[in-house]
């Protein structure tokens, strides 16, 4: 599948906290200049610029990992070209309990650290392609019910894809479950929304 795809990220930095603003997933073949599929996500994590450099003004290589593997099934799957990645927040890091401290941190110092954040208006309207299909996936943490709210706010009534936690507000479960049983089963349930979707 790598060979297949082409992975680029936005990555900048801000007052010492590093983020990434989006990540591309776009076939090799592809001529599309406009995303075809939406995803949302809870933090970059671990993703970084395959050349090294943390503050950019464009587009870099960046190195995919197993989450954007299972996007990228459910874009083979449903014949998609090009999908943006955005999450709840900017915020690179890859530890959750870090992650969560430095949510809090960051609204202290006044960071718009999430692009739905309504400060960052002209980024989201630049990038934010709302007429195609759109799949939540930032998962289940009661932790995440702010950001989660927010940003089904700012995106207004809109026909989300995603597998729900109907226990939890605003929860829509990882693409990346522990369970492998689980995982093929989260890329043949979204598939299937998608396709119903697109017919």
């Amino acid at each position: 599948m790598k060979k297949e795809f082409k992975i680029t990220g936005f990555y900048y930095e801000k007052k010492g906290y590093k983020f990434r603003k989006f990540l591309h997933i776009k076939k090799n073949d592809s001529k599309k200049e406009i995303p075809d599929l939406m995803v949302i996500m809870m933090n970059p994590g671990s993703s970084r610029p395959i050349d090294g450099i943390e503050n950019n003004t464009i587009e870099s290589p960046a190195v995919p990992d197993n989450t954007q593997y299972q996007i990228m099934r459910v874009m083979l799957n449903c014949n998609l070209e090009f999908a943006r990645i955005f999450n709840l927040s900017d915020l690179r890091e890859p530890k959750s309990g870090i992650f969560y401290s430095k949510i809090s941190e960051m609204e202290k110092r006044g960071i718009a650290h999430s692009i739905f954040d309504l400060k960052r208006n002209n980024e989201f309207d630049k990038l934010f392609i709302s007429d195609v299909p759109i799949i939540n996936a930032w998962g289940v943490s009661e932790k995440l019910q702010d950001l989660a709210e927010n940003t089904i706010k700012r995106l207004g009534k809109k026909e989300f894809i995603g597998l729900r936690k109907e226990s939890v507000p605003h929860a829509y479960y990882h693409p990346l479950p522990q369970n492998a049983h689980k995982q093929k089963e989260w890329v043949k349930v979204i598939t299937e929304m998608i396709k119903k979707r697109k017919n």
